[in-house]
């Protein structure tokens, strides 16, 4: 066969894919929505994770169904799923797991040691990290290899994950009593904060019928595994208009305090921001630009794209200085500055 048979090929799967993704994305949504009134714009976000082969950040208070949303999520899709929550009392060794010390009888009874790894609730495909500001620092840090290089090393030996491998964590908001900040290098593993707001009148009333009745929905079954695996690889392959390349890697770095700034620096950028997003702040929005594309059975990513993807792409990359916190500027004011600096100029 030819190199441009092959091609051919390559590009007649690909069209069948991105119409399966678009078909798999409209079945999940309906499948999720027999757990979760409303929601969808959160749901959307968590299908560009999914298919970004990215962690996803959902922050909310307490009782706005974070936690029954990735269950859901994990329902409809044929993945193993385990969960973690986070306590204050929880260890590294809970989450990724331990080496054990023990005793076995070899075929001439004599009692021979070994040591065993007992792996952790993180060897999932899909992960849910309960509550995970809920932990000091050093137990979020276990997250960190695992979630860039998905693998964990417990003692002197390194353990791959399965694949998929995805981390779906919950957060409650700072304010609330009990939390610790997550640091900047974990949040950075993060390609998207998904913030989950309260539901309308309408939407709580369905909410208050559905949670007290007998009646229990099962969310039906999407996808399976490897549905997912050739979907996340198709994903990598979705072209992207050199505008929309562009404008990713302009919003990115204008999000940075530069000491001898452009004149295309945000004046909120240089008075309320500590430090920008770094250079996976501009690849999150391209990868998330490409995802949302293949989600609506688009050939190809576009400036639309990338601009639908900047908040819950670059806020929790925004480290805010104390001025801003003061004046109760908030992550969403100086990105609107920034997306409006960066298409008027």
């Amino acid at each position: 066969m030819s190199p441009a048979t092959d091609n051919k090929t390559e590009e007649r799967d690909d069209v069948e894919l991105l119409e399966r993704a678009a078909a798999a994305s409209k079945s999940l949504r309906v499948a999720i929505a027999a757990k979760v009134v409303g929601q969808g714009n959160v749901v959307d976000a968590m299908l560009v994770a999914l298919l970004a082969r990215g962690h996803a950040l959902l922050v909310g208070v307490p009782g706005l169904a974070k936690t029954l949303l990735v269950s859901s999520l994990a329902e409809a899709l044929d993945l193993s799923f385990g969960r973690v929550q986070f306590t204050p009392d929880l260890l590294p060794a809970d989450i990724t797991g331990t080496d054990v010390l023990q005793e076995e009888e070899d075929d001439k009874g004599n009692l021979r040691r070994r040591v065993r790894f007992l792996s952790g609730p993180i060897f999932h495909n899909l992960v849910l990290a309960d509550e995970i500001n809920r932990t000091p620092p050093k137990t979020q840090a276990a997250l960190l290899q695992a979630m860039q290089e998905r693998r964990v090393t417990v003692g002197t030996t390194t353990h791959k994950l399965p694949d998929p491998f995805q981390v779906f964590a919950t957060r409650n908001p700072i304010e609330q009593e009990g939390t610790y900040p997550l640091p900047e290098a974990q949040l950075d593993r993060f390609l998207l904060e998904i913030h989950v707001e309260y539901p309308s009148e309408d939407e709580e009333r369905e909410i208050a019928r559905r949670t007290t009745s007998a009646m229990v929905e099962e969310v039906p079954r999407v996808l399976n595994v490897d549905d997912v695996r050739a979907l996340q690889s198709l994903v990598p392959r979705i072209p992207v208009t050199d505008e929309a390349v562009k404008l990713a890697v302009s919003l990115g770095r204008a999000t940075r305090p530069d000491p001898a700034p452009s004149a295309r620096t945000a004046k909120a950028v240089l008075e309320y921001v500590r430090f920008g997003a770094g250079p996976r702040g501009s690849q999150a929005l391209v990868l998330a630009a490409k995802a949302r594309a293949a989600l609506r059975g688009e050939a190809a990513a576009d400036v639309d794209d990338v601009l639908a993807m900047l908040v819950p792409v670059l806020r929790h990359r925004l480290v805010l200085s104390y001025r801003a916190e003061a004046e109760g500027v908030k992550d969403t004011d100086i990105l609107a500055k920034v997306k409006e600096r960066a298409i008027s100029g």
